[in-house]
């Protein structure tokens, strides 16, 4: 565990590195949705946020953590289904609110969880393997990014809800 700790700090350390900007508001002054612009590296995600009419609510005051793919993260997903994501609202909504859960859940108790609910309703399932995190099929690859209205926590892959 104490392994653990150390991995979820040094995750949290870089997070905060690749989201500082110079001159600007910490990200604990800004919401999830300005912080992830900030941080340059979820510029598909804010997009597909905006389009599925979603910003408002991950931008507001409600508390929220976000399992938030990376650009690179989308890269791995077909056009085809960006396309068709794109096409149809409700499937865009779906996936996306598949990777937001309700409440402030720093990655201290993430791994202690077997499972967490999103709020598109379905559970994601939570597995620590060694010094690993995993949220479905997704590595969190950075911890702890706050937000004045939660925290961010960086996965590699785009989740898809079960159908």
């Amino acid at each position: 565990m104490k392994k653990l700790i150390v991995t979820l700090a040094a995750l949290a350390a870089t997070a905060a590195v690749a989201v500082s900007a110079p001159a600007a508001p910490s990200a604990a002054e800004k919401n999830i949705v300005e912080t992830a612009v900030a941080a340059g590296q979820f510029k598909t995600l804010v997009s597909l946020v905006k389009q599925a009419g979603l910003a408002g609510a991950l931008s507001g005051d409600g508390k929220l953590t976000v399992f938030a793919p990376t650009d690179a993260a989308f890269a791995k997903v077909p056009k085809a289904t960006l396309q068709a994501l794109a096409k149809d609202k409700a499937k865009l909504r779906a996936v996306l609110l598949y990777h937001v859960v309700k409440g402030n859940v720093p990655a201290a108790r993430v791994v202690k969880l077997q499972s967490v609910k999103t709020l598109e309703g379905a559970r994601l399932a939570v597995r620590v393997a060694g010094t690993k995190v995993f949220v479905g099929d997704a590595r969190v690859v950075a911890t702890d990014v706050m937000a004045s209205n939660g925290v961010i926590h960086v996965v590699n892959r785009v989740l898809i809800p079960p159908a």
